[in-house]
């Protein structure tokens, strides 16, 4: 395993070592804290973390950033009490962790031995009972029996819910210009500059637009007043968008619809059954949770005072 060496900060834990390590079977857990793909593995990593914790296994988390806000080490405490990760988590602003394990996703678990060998990695979602009996196998190479050898069972709620594969038919999208992929406002992007977008009268799907006036960024577009709207046509169960106030402190209210309707029923966790919700942090929002058939749909949020700033749509 390589070394934990320049973490810009610790939480929930001093600073630990691969030598403090040496003896205890450790799974090294690569997230960022607005990934939905990190978000659908963590109730598995709660699990296990205190199911085995006097067996011998240590949970670390590495917090590399994907977004700049997420680069502010308020925001991963914030976000680690709110998520309830309790286990130690190393700040690696830097990357100098994520590079030095040569890792390239989000999340990533390392699985190493007693002896401080990886044995076995997972990159992205799945495959829980074959992890939980990878640690199984390390805790008992470690000379640790007692411990119940049912795998766990979870009622994951929210965000947390696995994503119904099946029906997921669109991508994450990002809403900067550096990596924004299928945007139909007519005109295209426009760089760095407030500029006045309208959407077009139909949407194909997977694609999504503007409309009022917006400031598209490398990494974001920042609505510059009331009013502003990002309509997108997707296809799967949920819709989380990645989005957070240009001001710290600062609220600001929006509604969504969805084909032209208030969600109702399929209001997600961040939104009322009207369709109102309030931006207050920068993270990842859960819009839209859908029951029963799934179709082609078409998601509108307005943001009703200015200063937004919207990162990536992703779904589930």
């Amino acid at each position: 395993m390589p070394a934990l060496r320049g973490a810009n900060a610790w939480v929930n834990s001093q600073p630990l070592s691969t030598q403090e390590l040496r003896g205890k079977v450790v799974l090294i857990d690569f997230w960022t804290y607005t990934c939905i793909n990190w978000r659908r593995t963590m109730p598995y990593l709660r699990a296990w973390a205190e199911k085995y914790k006097d067996n011998g296994l240590v949970v670390v988390g590495v917090h590399t950033p994907e977004f700049s806000f997420e680069k502010d080490l308020d925001n991963v405490r914030r976000a680690a009490k709110e998520l309830h990760v309790d286990y130690p988590v190393a700040v690696d602003n830097d990357y100098a962790i994520w590079n030095a394990f040569d890792n390239h996703y989000w999340p990533a678990l390392y699985f190493v031995d007693a002896q401080g060998h990886i044995r076995h990695h997972q990159f992205g979602e799945g495959d829980y009972d074959k992890l939980e009996q990878v640690i199984q196998q390390l805790l008992t190479e470690a000379g640790q029996t007692k411990f119940d050898r049912s795998l766990v069972t979870l009622d994951a709620q929210g965000a947390e819910v696995a994503a119904d594969w099946k029906t997921l038919g669109t991508p994450e999208t990002y809403l900067g210009y550096a990596n924004g992929e299928r945007f139909a406002s007519p005109g295209g992007k426009v760089r760095d500059r407030a500029q006045m977008f309208a959407a077009p009268e139909q949407l194909k799907l997977n694609t999504w637009a503007l409309s009022g006036d917006w400031t598209m960024t490398r990494e974001y577009s920042a609505s510059n007043k009331a009013s502003g709207k990002v309509i997108f046509r997707f296809h799967a169960r949920d819709v989380h968008v990645v989005m957070g106030p240009a001001t710290r402190g600062v609220s600001l209210r929006y509604r969504v619809t969805i084909d032209g309707q208030a969600p109702g029923s399929a209001h997600g966790v961040d939104v009322d059954a009207k369709g109102f919700g309030t931006l207050d942090q920068p993270r990842m929002y859960q819009l839209i949770r859908q029951s029963g058939s799934i179709a082609d749909r078409q998601i509108e949020i307005e943001f009703l005072d200015a200063g937004a700033q919207l990162f990536a749509f992703t779904f589930g």
